[in-house]
């Protein structure tokens, strides 16, 4: 994989030891392999360079450090941050294949349009992903390391929570295009204005060349208004239900199966469908298909890979239990995908009961924001509301004569709600990571 030597000149750092050679790069002395590099990073909490004994008993034959353990007699690799050298040894090694790489990122819905582009690349190459929340700068590297020359493809996601982040994953990964899905209010409390948020988001293009593509929704309040001085002048696609999309869809309709809709690309109409309830399920399936066009594969190519589409973790899966059906979204929440999962309930038929958590790190707008959901009442025909910032919303309710159920107390909320559903009721669990909805989900049906 790397000579030591090899790493010392990708990463800028200082070889302290004898040129070796590595088949592997790893952060955690718990699962590293032998002849394996040990990244020593350092986080909040810890600092890898105290664990690298442990990582040459391990069978580590080099460690990446910020620092020289005296007791080490494998080779180091001296640098002054380990995190942003393993960002750097992952573009170096990204470097040596010709795998077609798509990055994806956005304020809402990245994961499941990254999904979805998978699911469309996967029908013409052996294509890598992101999996689970790989998507800082130490679970990126660990995707790219896992790139071979059997790779046709990788669809690689990128989060961030300031300014700089996406800047330095896209230079790691080097994407021949780029997907934005929205920009919404993430990490509004630590970025303040939305304006920022883009800021953000567009870093994805400093690891692009100036030929590489954006691809971007144009239904976006922000995104669908890109000037030549936010892209670079790049050629930019734009995809969503607006008329002035490169990409876009018509005649949406709910079937039990998913959504049944018009593809529009080139002046061509073609009939699709996805396997899943929600018209934002319609926006990933337009941005893979720009992906997939981009990447060289066909119309007729692209549109049966939507029906391959799976999601990712707890999002938006929908189960029985028992008479219950249950929409699990308890990975994260945003207003936006608060609209989103209210929109996929609002579709279903039956008593509709929304179950919602604490969006969480809104800062000073976070009241409004909350109180505003009151705007999609109409979406659910009771609501079960945990947290002290859903305080806001529980009072909109009440104000326009909802069916409001409102605790802070978690256990509280799980027995009301118990008590309450009854077969044939759809039950959407919807909240912020740290709400952890899923435990009052975990107590309702006939769960295994």
């Amino acid at each position: 994989m790397f000579t030591s030597t090899e790493i010392a000149k990708a990463t800028g750092g200082e070889l302290i030891g004898a040129d070796v050679r590595v088949n592997g790069v790893s952060t955690d002395t718990r699962t590293i392999e032998k002849g394996a590099l040990f990244v020593a990073v350092k986080g909040e909490r810890f600092d890898g360079a105290d664990y690298i004994e442990q990582a040459m008993k391990s069978g580590a034959s080099a460690v990446l450090s910020e620092r020289v353990c005296e007791n080490a007699d494998i080779p180091t690799i001296l640098v002054e941050n380990a995190r942003t050298a393993q960002l750097k040894l992952a573009r170096h090694y990204r470097d040596k294949f010709t795998a077609k790489l798509c990055g994806v990122t956005g304020s809402v819905g990245k994961t499941s349009t990254k999904d979805m582009i998978y699911a469309v690349l996967s029908a013409k190459y052996n294509t890598l992903k992101t999996e689970g929340n790989f998507n800082n700068d130490i679970g990126l590297p660990k995707t790219l390391f896992r790139l071979n020359g059997e790779y046709g493809a990788a669809v690689i996601e990128m989060g961030m929570s300031d300014l700089g982040e996406i800047s330095a994953l896209s230079k790691a990964a080097h994407p021949d295009c780029a997907v934005i899905t929205n920009i919404g209010w993430c990490h509004i409390e630590q970025l303040k204005t939305r304006e920022n948020i883009l800021r953000a988001k567009l870093e994805i293009l400093d690891g692009m060349e100036s030929t590489a593509p954006l691809i971007v929704c144009g239904d976006d309040e922000f995104l669908g208004k890109l000037t030549k001085e936010q892209t670079g002048a790049r050629r930019v696609i734009k995809y969503g239900f607006g008329a002035g999309n490169d990409v876009r869809a018509e005649n949406i309709t709910h079937k039990p199966r998913g959504e049944d809709f018009t593809l529009i690309y080139n002046g061509a109409e073609y009939p699709a469908c996805v396997p899943e309830t929600g018209e934002h399920h319609v926006l990933n399936a337009l941005a893979a298909f720009a992906v997939g066009i981009e990447f060289g594969m066909t119309a007729s190519g692209i549109i049966p890979a939507f029906m391959r589409y799976e999601p990712s973790g707890m999002r938006q899966r929908i189960e029985k239990r028992g008479g219950i059906t249950v929409i699990l979204d308890c990975y994260n929440a945003s207003p936006t995908s608060m609209k989103s999962a209210l929109g996929v309930l609002s579709a279903m038929s039956g008593r509709r009961i929304a179950v919602l958590g604490d969006m969480l790190e809104l800062g000073e707008q976070s009241k409004r924001l909350h109180a505003e959901l009151a705007d999609l009442s109409d979406d659910a025909d009771e609501f079960f509301l945990l947290g002290k910032e859903m305080t806001a919303l529980a009072e909109k309710l009440t104000e326009k004569g909802v069916s409001v159920t409102h605790s802070e107390d978690k256990q509280a909320l799980t027995k009301a709600l118990s008590e309450h559903i009854k077969d044939g009721d759809i039950v959407l669990f919807k909240g912020s990571r740290g709400m952890r909805m899923e435990e009052i989900a975990e107590k309702i049906g006939d769960m295994e």
